[in-house]
């Protein structure tokens, strides 16, 4: 009988299994043992029977926690030795940090790690330092350390994190893709679209701005919310979807961006979906004014649905969307620019429609999902040939 090499995968929490790597560990199970490791032992475990793949239970948080953080790296340390993996492969900060160091003492023969985003963007002052420090402690105990974007590899160089032979971007960049068979506009009708609009109170005729993520600070929500109401001053057949949850302990949004949410007919906000097609073919637009991204899988998911966005000039999405072909690429932290691309879509007819036309294309030539993991899977089987 002919044994599969183990592969571990390990995120911070179980979410990122499901959205950022959907799909993806069932792939690899196909020729890989895959164990999938995080934190939320009862959603670990539902993803587990889902997905048809083993699970370890490891207590990691999101925030810095010295005392967890080691008691964490003892029991994966302690796991790793005995189950003797070839590929441990981390995503997230901290299921880096951890992951990468009980790796490292455990001599796991490779050590991956994918950077999807890297929070000390925004950070400043001695947490910074400190954030520098685990980063360049992460991938020194890596073998091979993978930025989902050009923005992020380039980054990475000029912070001197690790040396660029160090860092490789699988295929055209993002961690998973999309899947472009379950993200088509083709799957839902007009008659379906205009229900969906109906149900959802929005005015059959209004045009409509859809936000798709966390509801913080980090994704540009304030800036948002201001240049939308400047907007409904003048314009009063427009609409703005806000899809996705809040999280008021990490990044809370600014109260008076709150009150408003709350208070105007025109912000629809329906908090977290599993499924989001839906309200992407409900849409026109996709404005996501993001501080920072990895390779953002909303803007691929929107394009995948026919969709433009108006995005930040950052990593990723820049990447994803160029300007004036399949989207509209504007000043990161500017209210005043976000509102003046709003604008254009409701004072150029037809632009919307002309930059409609390359949106879907863009992300199947370049971001399918079965190709992704398909370059990822070359990438595990070259390192192991060369073990």
């Amino acid at each position: 009988m002919n044994m599969k090499n183990k592969l571990v995968r390990i995120t911070t929490v179980t979410f990122s299994l499901e959205k950022l790597l959907e799909g993806q560990l069932s792939f690899m199970n196909n020729y890989y043992e895959v164990t999938a490791i995080s934190a939320e032992e009862d959603l670990l475990y539902k993803f587990g029977n889902t997905n048809k793949v083993s699970t370890f239970f490891v207590d990691l948080t999101r925030k810095i926690t010295p005392i967890k953080d080691l008691k964490a790296l003892y029991v994966l340390y302690n796991y790793l030795k005995s189950e003797k993996p070839l590929i441990v492969h981390t995503h997230t900060p901290k299921a880096g940090i951890i992951g990468m160091l009980a790796a490292y003492l455990a001599r796991v023969p490779l050590r991956l790690h994918t950077v999807a985003g890297l929070p000390l963007m925004e950070s400043n002052g001695f947490k910074r330092k400190i954030l520098n420090f685990v980063e360049k402690l992460t991938y020194g105990c890596a073998t091979n350390v993978y930025p989902n974007s050009k923005g992020l590899f380039d980054f990475i160089v000029s912070e001197n994190f690790t040396t660029p032979e160090k860092l490789k971007i699988i295929g055209n960049g993002s961690s998973n893709g999309i899947d472009t068979s379950y993200f088509d506009p083709a799957l839902f009708s007009e008659e379906e679209k205009r229900d969906f609009k109906k149900e959802l109170r929005i005015p059959e005729n209004d045009f409509t701005f859809i936000f798709v993520g966390r509801m913080v600070t980090d994704k540009g929500i304030n800036e948002l919310v201001c240049a939308f109401k400047n907007i409904l001053k003048h314009h009063s057949n427009v609409s703005l979807l806000l899809v996705g949850p809040f999280e008021d302990d990490l990044d809370p949004l600014l109260p008076s961006t709150m009150e408003a949410i709350h208070n105007s007919k025109k912000i629809i906000c329906v908090g977290y979906q599993t499924d989001v097609r839906l309200y992407f073919a409900a849409s026109d637009v996709l404005t996501f004014p993001s501080y920072r991204e990895g390779f953002p899988n909303v803007v691929m998911q929107a394009g995948a649905m026919g969709l433009p966005s108006i995005v930040s000039d950052i990593n990723g999405c820049n990447e994803i969307v160029i300007d004036l072909y399949n989207g509209l690429v504007i000043p990161a932290k500017n209210e005043e620019a976000l509102e003046s691309a709003m604008l254009r879509f409701l004072k150029e007819p037809g632009l919307d429609i002309k930059l409609k036309r390359f949106a879907r294309g863009a992300i199947v030539k370049k971001y399918d999902r079965f190709e992704v993991c398909s370059q990822l899977l070359n990438e595990y089987r070259k390192l192991s040939a060369q073990l």
